[in-house]
This record gives C-alpha cells, sequence and structure tokens, in this order.
C-alpha cells in the first residue's frame, strides 16, 4: 500500500488532540469521530495534515495547493455554522480539483433537502411515508391524507435535531404545538409525515458506482417508559446517561430472514443510486409491524467514529476500522464527478 498524504478536514472546535489523556469524558466524546479517523489514518502509515475550518475557506485552498494532498478526508458538517454549507464545501474541493473523501455536493444537497428526497424516492416508487410541509407564517391544519400519529421533524437538520418524543403527535393540537416548535427553535420549516410504527433499521452503504452493503443495524429499546415510542431522538442518540436509562443500543437486527435482509440491502441501494449518493453513506428505514419496510431518510455523511453504526456493521463483516477508513480512502481518490467522466484521470497527489 503507498503511503498518501491525507488531509483531515474538520471544524476548528473538533481538531482533535494529539493525545486523551486527563481528558473528561465529554471533551473524548466531543472530538471522537475526529480522533478515530486522524489516528487510523495514522495506524495505516499515512502523513497527514488536521486542517481546522469554520468561516474561512482559505485554509483548505492553502493545503491544497501548497501540501497536494492525494485525498482530503472531509469531516466538516458545516460552514459558517450552517449545516447545509457541506454540499458547498465539497464543491469547493472539486473545483480546486482535489480528491476528497465522503459524498459528492449533488448527493449531499439531495440527501439533507428531506422533503427534495422523498420527492425524488417516490418518483423512483420507493416506499417512504405520506408527508406534508408547513412553513412558518402559514396555519397549521391536519392534512387529510395524513392519518395520526405523525412525526414532526425539520426538513434539513440531522443528527436527529428537534426530535424528541413530543415529535410524535397524535391530534391537531399537539400538531400545532410540534410545528410551532420546529419553527421557533429550530428554525426551518416543518416536514410531517405518518408515523410507522415498528423497528428502527439502517443500513451502511459502501461504494461509488459499485456498492457494498453492510449487515443491517437496529436501534434497540429495552426499557422505554409506557407511553413512549422507539424512535431516533436527539436524546437517544447523543444522552449517554439516557441511553443507559432507557436501554438503548444498537446491533445487528435480529429475527429477519436471509431474504428479508437481502431485500432490505437492495432498498438501501436503490435509495443510493436514485439520490447520487457516493462515498459512504446511511439509509434509514422502518420496519411496520406489518412487515412492509419504508425508507425514512438517507444520511450521506453518517457518523464514522469507530463505535458507531457505520463502522459496527463493517467490522460484523469482518472489516476493521484502519481497513474501513482505507477503504474510504480509496474510494475518494476513485471518485470521478460526472463532468470528468471520460477525461482523463487526474495524476497523483492532485
Amino acid at each position: 500500500m503507498s503511503r498518501l498524504r491525507v488531509a483531515v478536514l474538520t471544524h476548528e472546535d473538533l481538531v482533535p488532540p494529539e493525545s486523551r489523556e486527563g481528558l473528561d469524558a465529554k471533551e473524548l466524546q466531543r472530538t471522537k469521530t475526529e480522533y478515530d479517523v486522524v489516528h487510523a489514518v495514522d495506524a495505516l502509515g499515512h502523513e497527514r495534515r488536521v486542517v481546522g475550518v469554520s468561516w474561512d475557506l482559505l485554509p483548505i485552498r492553502r493545503v491544497v495547493e501548497e501540501w497536494k494532498p492525494h485525498v482530503v478526508f472531509n469531516l466538516l458538517m458545516e460552514f459558517r455554522d450552517v449545516g447545509v454549507f457541506q454540499a458547498h464545501v465539497a464543491g469547493y474541493l472539486e473545483l480546486l480539483g482535489a480528491h476528497y473523501s465522503g459524498c459528492n455536493p449533488r448527493g449531499i444537497m439531495l440527501s439533507r433537502d428531506k422533503v427534495l428526497s422523498k420527492k425524488i424516492l417516490r418518483f423512483h416508487r420507493i416506499p417512504t411515508p405520506a408527508f406534508a410541509v408547513y412553513r412558518p407564517g402559514r396555519e397549521v391544519r391536519p392534512r387529510r391524507w395524513l392519518a395520526f400519529p405523525q412525526i414532526v421533524k425539520s426538513v434539513d437538520e440531522e443528527a436527529s435535531l428537534g426530535i424528541a418524543q413530543a415529535s410524535v403527535v397524535r391530534d391537531a393540537d399537539q400538531l400545532r404545538a410540534r410545528v410551532a416548535f420546529i419553527h421557533d427553535h429550530v428554525g426551518s420549516d416543518a416536514l410531517v409525515e405518518e408515523y410507522i410504527h415498528g423497528r428502527e433499521l439502517t443500513v451502511s452503504v459502501l461504494g461509488n458506482a459499485r456498492l457494498q452493503t453492510f449487515p443491517v443495524w437496529e436501534m434497540v429499546f429495552e426499557n422505554l417508559p409506557d407511553g413512549s415510542v422507539p424512535i431516533a431522538t436527539e436524546r437517544a442518540k447523543w444522552d449517554l446517561a439516557y441511553q443507559k436509562r432507557v436501554g438503548i443500543d444498537t446491533r445487528a437486527a435480529r429475527g429477519l430472514s436471509a431474504e428479508r435482509r437481502s431485500r432490505i440491502a437492495a432498498l438501501a441501494r436503490r435509495v443510493y443510486r436514485a439520490l447520487g449518493l457516493s462515498g459512504y453513506a446511511r439509509v434509514d428505514l422502518r420496519l411496520a409491524d406489518d412487515g412492509r419496510v419504508f425508507v425514512i431518510e438517507a444520511n450521506a455523511t453518517p457518523d464514522i467514529a469507530n463505535d458507531e453504526d457505520f463502522a459496527s456493521s463493517a467490522a460484523a463483516t469482518g472489516i476493521a476500522y484502519p481497513a474501513l477508513i482505507q477503504r474510504v480512502l480509496n474510494l475518494g481518490r476513485r471518485y470521478r464527478p460526472p463532468y470528468k467522466r471520460g477525461a482523463p484521470a487526474a495524476p497523483s497527489g492532485t
């Protein structure tokens, strides 16, 4: 394996420490993904530089033009504190002629816009819950095509921001209150979907043209309080004490036949291709009580920390974490934007 120059691009507040000694649990968790990726790159024997970015693109341009990395490992989840600018950062890397890991700008844009992505999925006859969109300043009335219960979320935020048990609403008054919460506290349009009661599944997908899916993964809830529903709320994803108290864990989905696992994997690949994703992504689904499978959304920039779902599901197939990071790097180097297909490959190190 050739030694690469790898620039790891992250938010300037999330540049990981060289050592984790003396850090408390909160600080360890805050930079865990960045730390895991950086140290996997080191373990692979590559030369690397970490580039912290927040409000200025100049550090990206400097490292690309002066150091000429073989690939940029893109971990930047927002720019100027705006999540949707993820796509623009990937586009800027393309404008600079840099190879980069993760998804292309169009795929990021389409997957982040949950309304547009659902319209694309419906065009391709991919099952996804019925939905409606409520914009600020307009009357909130239940839509006749949406049965209760319903779930209310932001149209473009990730990491379950704004999702709580109160997001599942059962009447018009609860609907109006939760839509107002999204408008006032998250600051976006509200996406309202028909709630699918069932199991919370994900499928991790790796690849550009040729795709590999990892085992179907499930978020399980062993000790939910009465009246709660099994959904990936903000607390369920990020609050370690809450996870322990409620008995939340993620693991390979149990009790699925080989045929069902194969169909779910094929469905995840259809979503990946329909949205034009590349590099790696995670597809979130619900397995309804009646056996039907619905696509909830695709995440073009899933958490790739060592013990998160993506890496854990890869490990279940025998892919160790450093090997997974190497595959991500390789895919970044091989990805060719549509406008460059058919053109000669860029020389190594550019």
